[in-house]
């Protein structure tokens, strides 16, 4: 049971300086400090970000299929896409959860869904695949590119991630247990090990009936390519092998990269965009994670990404591009005059709205500052129906007025991620799902004990960076302050927290478990913006963080 120490500062009045002795002076307890209801503003404008986002399948969504456009405003060419529905799918189950549409209302636009893909798209010329893009009335295949003209099988994982998502939701009897079979049906319809074209040695992510794989693009780590991985061994009718996963994680993009001052494990050369960090985590939980390759684990792994690219925007991209701490974040997205996979590397000085928000799991905070920008100072230029535009920049003076399923749909679930772990807790559930991260030998972390996901971020100095704190702000559904720590072994846990003068000024008591623990305490004192050091204390040893509440 947690004990709250608080601090009662005593206040003596002293003697009067003549006269006769007075009576001992009063003394006063100081009022004590209530936290306030400002984390109330962070709740609503979540609220309004998620409830804006979905709109995008549930209003503008195709009538016949009921699956998700490629784009919205964007004009006339308007295929439905899979990867984007299986984003939808998902945003579908956070909205029933949260009561914006009826259980009976979910279940008929996923029955759509499900019948449409099932009897109207080739998917068994494709050996159960779908392609990126279909033409929603008919179910035929509308070639992506000159070489992209069949299956997809980076898109089919991305569907069945949302798929999946759905069938452990939607678990009643009746209607709900037939759109369970439907989606088993299409589940174990897909031949993943087809897609190594026997050689057993890393999936394609093409294939057409006519040309093969001719176009010889293998799926090579690291990449969004990896929930395509995770499902192929999960598969329980055909499966890849663990030799397929190997090529994988073979590439030096599996090795540790040094990116603006954090070491960020199985990554792309210069980071690579957001996106990579999102897509597969709609349902893996990179909480429960960890592998030779990333044996921090992967949410850490994403949080560092994360912060390596907001570190870029902030102190080493050109400065016309008016990067802030409140507009940043690189993914792939509409640029002016096109569309390009931001990241630091390539960059366009563009910002898309989903690479910040869509990070809210990982940095809320400093996602959180950007949401603010954009719902209050810059909503007339950036925001519609839908939520925020796709993309703009304020170096170019440039603004879409358009949306991507992609980018758009991705903010939902990962925004509930952050709120509640729906989407996690419900993939990770799943019986396929266990055994191909157990074939994968993806386990759960073992960390040291102390705040090893608690990441500190850098700030830039001279020609290096220094650690300055980690930034945390109230939980939006709780009011708490939540900070992660691991224990290795289960007993008594006391947190102390010293302002910088070095003066005690809350101590907390509570018992740990075993592994990860997550230390929730209420707002104690006014958001100052100053830097406290938060000391975990157990059998002797101390672990020293330094926070900033926000």
């Amino acid at each position: 049971m947690k004990k709250f120490l608080l601090c009662i500062l005593l206040l003596v009045l002293p003697l009067p300086a003549y006269g006769s002795p007075a009576e001992p002076a009063p003394v006063a307890a100081e009022i004590p400090f209530r936290p306030d209801t400002a984390y109330l503003a962070d709740r609503q404008a979540l609220d309004r970000l998620q409830r804006d986002a979905f709109r995008y399948i549930w209003e503008d969504g195709c009538p016949v299929s009921g699956m998700a456009y490629e784009s919205v405003g964007a004009g006339d060419f308007t295929p439905v896409t899979t990867g984007g529905t299986g984003f939808g799918i998902a945003a579908i189950v956070v909205a029933t959860d949260r009561g914006w549409i009826t259980r009976e209302q979910a279940l008929a636009r996923l029955q759509t869904i499900t019948a449409f893909l099932r009897d109207k798209t080739a998917r068994k010329q494709y050996h159960g695949a779908f392609p990126h893009w279909i033409d929603g009335k008919t179910g035929a295949t509308i070639p992506f590119g000159k070489n992209d003209t069949g299956a997809d099988i980076v898109e089919t994982a991305l569907l069945m991630q949302g798929l999946l998502i759905a069938r452990a939701y939607f678990n009643g009897p009746g209607v709900e247990e037939t759109l369970r079979s439907v989606i088993t049906e299409l589940w174990e319809g897909i031949d993943w090990d087809w897609f190594t074209n026997g050689e057993n040695s890393g999936l394609y992510w093409h294939w057409n009936p006519d040309t093969g794989f001719s176009h010889g693009l293998r799926i090579l780590g690291y990449n969004e390519g990896f929930i395509a991985y995770i499902l192929a061994l999960s598969s329980p009718t055909n499966p890849v092998s663990s030799s397929a996963y190997d090529y994988w994680t073979s590439d030096k993009s599996y090795q540790p990269k040094e990116l603006y001052g954090y070491t960020v494990a199985a990554s792309l050369p210069g980071g690579g965009p957001l996106f990579v960090s999102q897509y597969p985590f709609i349902g893996l939980d990179p909480r429960r994670m960890a592998d030779p390759f990333v044996p921090g684990g992967y949410f850490t792994r994403n949080v560092k990404h994360t912060l390596s690219n907001r570190g870029y925007c902030l102190y080493n991209a050109p400065s016309r591009n008016r990067y802030s701490p409140a507009l940043w974040g690189l993914t792939a997205s509409q640029i002016k005059g096109g569309y390009a996979a931001n990241e630091p590397s390539r960059d366009s000085g563009t910002i898309a709205p989903t690479a910040a928000l869509s990070s809210m799991p990982y940095t809320p905070h400093y996602s959180m500052q950007v949401l603010e920008n954009l719902d209050g100072p810059l909503r007339e230029n950036v925001w519609g129906k839908n939520g925020p535009y796709d993309a703009f920049s304020l170096r170019d003076n440039w603004f879409s007025n358009s949306y991507l399923a992609i980018d758009q749909l991705t903010m939902v679930g990962m925004v509930e991620n952050y709120r509640s772990g729906l989407l996690w807790n419900l993939l990770m559930q799943d019986k396929d799902v266990r055994i191909g991260l157990q074939v994968a030998g993806i386990t759960d972390p073992q960390l040291e004990e102390g705040f090893p996901e608690a990441v500190v971020t850098l700030v830039r100095k001279g020609k290096g960076y220094v650690a300055d704190a980690y930034d945390i702000r109230r939980h939006p559904d709780t009011g708490l302050f939540m900070i992660p720590y691991w224990a290795e072994d289960e007993g008594e846990v006391r947190f102390t927290f010293h302002a910088a003068g070095g003066d005690e000024i809350r101590s907390v008591t509570e018992t740990a478990a075993k592994g990860r623990n997550v230390l929730t305490f209420p707002q104690f004192m006014p958001p100052d913006g100053a830097v406290l050091t938060l000391t975990m204390h157990k059998n002797g040893k101390t672990y020293s963080l330094p926070v900033r509440l926000h």
